[in-house]
């Protein structure tokens, strides 16, 4: 129903936001990432506009909105209550301790104990994420390999080294096309830096 949300930021708490749009206020559940990247909060007549993406969750009883401060955090939030037990509040939980492009290279490495650590997740859960979503992200390596080979010669990377790899695939499972992954990667001196680096390098030029 709603893709995105904007509006005056009414109130903020660690779990939730409010977004006056219209005079209507919006209360949306949130995760940590999303709520660190708020604006600070100063009073009613300073208070700063902000966008968050959306999902409504319906069930029998109650209507809940989750916001989100990017589409990559709403792509992996849709992704993970894909899974079979692992409901909206689980997937906040989880997110509220990776980012989208870090939770995508945990899955990819198999790291069970660190999905775990998220709040009210156990080890068969996130041994469920990770069986139930790694095979959508180990699809994805075999597009990223195309991209790599688009991208050589204008990117500079060890030679043999994964790290590249594993970057774009953590790209294209957040929704991003191959072409576009080029395009933000191309001239991008990468070399001697980690995934993590990589991937951060190729949103900020993405976000342009």
């Amino acid at each position: 129903m709603f893709y995105y949300i904007e509006g005056k930021l009414a109130h903020l708490d660690y779990t939730f936001a409010v977004i006056d749009a219209h005079g209507v206020g919006y209360k949306m559940t949130i995760t940590q990432t999303t709520y660190e990247s708020m604006p600070p909060h100063l009073s009613v007549s300073e208070a700063p506009i902000v966008r968050l993406y959306t999902y409504m969750a319906v069930r029998e009883d109650d209507v809940e909105l989750f916001g989100f401060s990017s589409e990559a955090e709403l792509e992996a939030f849709k992704l993970l209550i894909t899974v079979s037990g692992v409901g909206p509040k689980a997937a906040v939980a989880i997110l509220s301790v990776f980012t989208p492009d870090k939770l995508a290279i945990t899955i990819m490495n198999e790291d069970t104990k660190a999905i775990a650590k998220a709040n009210g997740i156990g080890a068969k859960t996130a041994a469920r994420i990770i069986l139930e979503l790694k095979d959508k992200i180990s699809k994805s390596f075999g597009e990223a390999a195309s991209v790599q080979s688009k991208t050589q010669g204008t990117v500079s990377l060890p030679s043999g080294s994964s790290k590249l790899s594993d970057a774009q695939s953590a790209l294209i499972v957040l929704g991003y096309t191959k072409s576009e992954i080029v395009a933000a990667l191309r001239g991008v001196d990468i070399s001697n830096k980690e995934t993590d680096d990589i991937i951060r390098l190729a949103l900020k030029n993405l976000s342009r």
